[in-house]
């Protein structure tokens, strides 16, 4: 089952909401360091409702912590960048696929994009958006992919 990797996470809310949406979907959860907030910060908690029990959740340090991690479990990185190469849509995802996304400010890394197995986008058609809130990018990007993989049931 793919999983959901935030990078370098900013706005305490954005990740208590994708903490909800991953709790509701069984979608193991990677928050990769260093964290714009606290663990215990009360707006996370409160987005999160009293879902926190049921989140696959994984901390990793740093980058380079969440990396080893990755290269040890397999499967593919797929960056989800307003500049990927591939609409979200017409991408075929893969069961072992990592997610990832980027903070709310930057985006992921480019380094990180480099390294990369395929970026995908979430087209806008206003052209003046560049891009959506990061909790909405985050369940469109996987709620597709399960959907692909037949997981909704």
């Amino acid at each position: 089952m793919p999983q959901l990797v935030l990078i370098h996470p900013q706005i305490p809310p954005n990740t208590g909401n994708i903490a909800r949406t991953c709790a509701a979907t069984g979608t193991e959860l990677h928050l990769v360091g260093p964290l714009g907030f606290e663990i215990s910060d009360r707006y996370l908690k409160r987005a999160g409702l009293d879902y926190w029990p049921y989140v696959n959740l994984h901390c990793h340090e740093d980058l380079a912590a969440f990396l080893a991690c990755r290269q040890q479990r397999g499967g593919r990185s797929i960056g989800f960048s307003t500049g990927g190469r591939y609409s979200y849509a017409q991408f075929q995802f893969q069961v072992s696929d990592w997610l990832m996304f980027g903070s709310e400010t930057v985006g992921i890394p480019q380094f990180v994009l480099d390294a990369c197995d395929a970026t995908v986008f979430i087209p806008m058609s206003q052209p003046g958006v560049r891009s959506l809130n990061l909790s909405v990018s985050a369940a469109v990007g996987l709620f597709e992919a399960k959907r692909q993989l037949g997981e909704l049931g």
